[in-house]
């Protein structure tokens, strides 16, 4: 089964991130890294209830990173620790993070 994170800002801007070669992240592991990156990038929560799904971290978290860290080798090891966690979050093997449209897809 292929299992690939896509993060994209537009065609000209989307990021691959192949997982068939990697290890795969303990769901605890994801949930936990996701919730250190999302306070450490001073993100707020998108709904006005204040509650924050996993969809919504790593929305946020993509957003708030931004694309040089996809798209620079020197952060590589960064943008593949957040495709690990993505996926292992979700339990899912594909997913698209549409970061100007603000959805997640898989």
């Amino acid at each position: 089964m292929r299992s690939q994170v896509i993060i994209t800002w537009g065609e000209p801007a989307t990021y691959r991130i192949d997982l068939e070669e990697v290890q795969p992240m303990p769901h605890d592991q994801a949930r936990h890294w996701l919730d250190e990156q999302f306070t450490r990038m001073g993100c707020e929560p998108i709904r006005p209830t204040g509650k924050v799904l996993t969809a919504d971290k790593i929305l946020c978290i993509a957003q708030a990173a931004g694309q040089p860290r996809f798209q620079d080798a020197a952060h590589r090891d960064w943008a593949l620790a957040f495709a690990r966690a993505a996926s292992a979050a979700l339990a899912k093997p594909l997913v698209t993070v549409d970061v100007p449209a603000q959805s997640l897809s898989y």
